[in-house]
C-alpha cells in the first residue's frame, strides 16, 4: 500500500510543479490554489509512505515520478522540446525507479 501512496504522491508532485509554473509567481489565483492543494496532498502522501519505506528510496521515487510526469506533460503540451536524448534519459530514470522498487 505504501508504494501505491508513494506513486500517487509523485503524480501530485507533477501537478503542483505544473501549477506552480502556470501561477506566474502566484499572480494567478486558480493555478496558485491548485499548487497549494496538490502540494499538500503530495507531501502528505510522501510522509505517509515514509512510515514504512526508507526515506532515501521514498524521496528518490517521489521525485522521479514527479519529474518524469512533469517533463512528459511539458513535452506533450509543446512547452518543452522532444528529443531522442531526453526520451532516453527519462526512460533511464524510470528504469532506476523500478530498480529501487525491486531492490527494496
Amino acid at each position: 500500500m505504501a508504494w501505491i501512496v508513494l506513486i500517487i504522491s509523485g503524480m501530485f508532485e507533477a501537478v503542483w510543479a505544473v501549477a506552480l509554473g502556470k501561477s506566474e509567481g502566484f499572480s494567478r489565483l486558480a493555478p496558485s490554489l491548485v499548487f497549494v492543494g496538490a502540494l499538500a496532498i503530495s507531501m502528505g502522501g510522501l510522509a505517509l509512505a515514509m512510515r514504512t519505506l526508507p526515506t532515501g528510496t521514498s524521496y528518490a521515487v517521489w521525485v522521479a515520478v514527479g519529474a518524469v510526469l512533469t517533463v512528459g506533460y511539458s513535452m506533450a503540451t509543446g512547452d518543452e522540446t522532444i528529443s531522442p536524448l531526453k526520451l532516453a534519459l527519462l526512460l533511464g530514470l524510470i528504469t532506476c525507479v523500478v530498480g529501487l522498487k525491486l531492490a527494496h
